[in-house]
């Protein structure tokens, strides 16, 4: 039922905003129908996104075909939501219907506006935002922890290896000491990535990165996305954990596409935790201990959850910090009104008990590139020793 209406409700938009062009559009009958029949073509590429077919063309093509299609939805929704206010003021009168009859005055009104909405957001989404964090803990650390927090990079046929070059110098530049990406490194399909060689940008980041799946490197073939993170240099963890510099317990979930994942707290009590010798931060002595949950309650833990449902489970688990992503926030408003009401956190700073949480609207995008009333953004988290207060 839901997937029907996922489809039925494009196919309404396109009727209805079609309809209303050919009211308001004051030319020929035969150049309305030319653009009433490019911009539903448009929307019809989107198609070829989900069929594969992007992966026996070109890769050039395919780029342009992947972001005519995704753009078209943004715009698609627009659109409509335009035309519904038209609509909505002549019902009481505050708009004249010689608004929406072949119309210039309205018809450039409504593209000056329309673009200025989607310039602006393309130039949003390019601005990433520095959002700051400063996480504390009563546990003993070695040192203070500096980490850069990210999720759903979407790399692929819209977010290409410059993207990917310019967010690596933005993170070498913070200097931190590990780098956590909470899933969907990977957008619909692993082509891109390996045709562009972006394995490489992510080894000249200067801090040992950890990383957990999301639901688009399900999409895009789970044994591809592992393939490409070990090229990567990045340390998957898959229902597993990492100790680093003996001092933070780093837990990663499988992503709850795979319905069989492991409990968090079957997790906390991880018998085996392997670290490798690669990784700059970690203490190889303690690559073979077993750490049982009563041991790992004496480290500052964080989870590496994509999807932030059930967030009771890291409060019930002891969890000190989790980051998620997946939501994006909805990318562009109004849909981030519908994304604040699934989830108990959408996008931001949380908490519950002693357990903090971290909801990323995400560093990438997937789609039209555009952020509307949302933000793209990557976190530097500064973890040191809570001081004790004597009276």
């Amino acid at each position: 039922m839901f997937l029907i209406l996922l489809l039925l409700l494009p196919i309404a938009g396109l009727a209805y905003s079609g309809w209303h062009l050919w009211i308001l559009l004051p030319l020929p009958s035969v150049w309305k129908a030319v653009v009433i029949t490019v911009g539903t073509l448009c929307f019809l590429t989107l198609l070829l996104d989900f069929s594969g077919s992007l992966e026996r063309m070109p890769l050039s093509l395919a780029r342009i075909l992947y972001r005519i299609g995704t753009s078209s939805v943004i715009v698609l929704l627009y659109v409509v939501m335009a035309f519904l206010l038209l609509d909505l003021g002549r019902l009481i009168h505050l708009v004249p219907k010689t608004w929406l009859y072949q119309n210039w005055v309205t018809t450039a009104a409504l593209t000056g506006l329309l673009l200025t909405i989607f310039v602006c957001g393309a130039i949003h989404y390019n601005n990433k935002v520095r959002v700051r964090l400063d996480l504390t803990t009563t546990k003993s650390l070695p040192h203070p922890f500096r980490l850069v927090m990210l999720s759903d990079l979407h790399l692929g046929y819209h977010n290409t290896r410059s993207d990917l070059a310019h967010w690596v110098d933005l993170i070498n530049a913070e200097q931190p000491d590990a780098v956590l990406i909470a899933g969907d490194i990977i957008d619909i399909s692993v082509r891109p990535l390996l045709e562009e060689d972006m394995a490489a940008e992510f080894r000249r980041l200067t801090a040992p990165v950890y990383a957990c799946l999301g639901n688009h490197e399900y999409y895009s073939d789970v044994r591809h996305a592992h393939k490409f993170y070990d090229e990567a240099g990045i340390t998957l963890l898959k229902d597993s954990a990492v100790l680093v510099d003996s001092a933070l317990l780093i837990i990663g979930r499988d992503d709850r596409s795979n319905r069989h994942r492991k409990p968090l707290k079957e997790l906390m009590s991880l018998a085996d935790i392997s670290l490798t010798d690669s990784m700059s931060l970690t203490d190889a002595t303690d690559s073979t201990d077993s750490l049982c949950k009563k041991e790992a309650e004496r480290y500052y833990t964080i989870v590496l959850d994509h999807q932030p449902y059930h967030l009771e489970e890291a409060e019930a688990a002891g969890i000190d910090f989790q980051l998620s992503g997946h939501t994006h926030r909805g990318q562009v408003w109004p849909i981030s009104w519908i994304t604040d009401a699934i989830y108990e956190c959408s996008w931001g700073e949380h908490q519950r008990g002693s357990t903090r949480y971290y909801i990323s609207s995400g560093l990438g995008i997937w789609g039209g590139k555009f952020r509307i009333g949302t933000q793209s953004e990557y976190i530097v988290a500064t973890l040191g020793i809570r001081p004790h207060h004597h009276r």
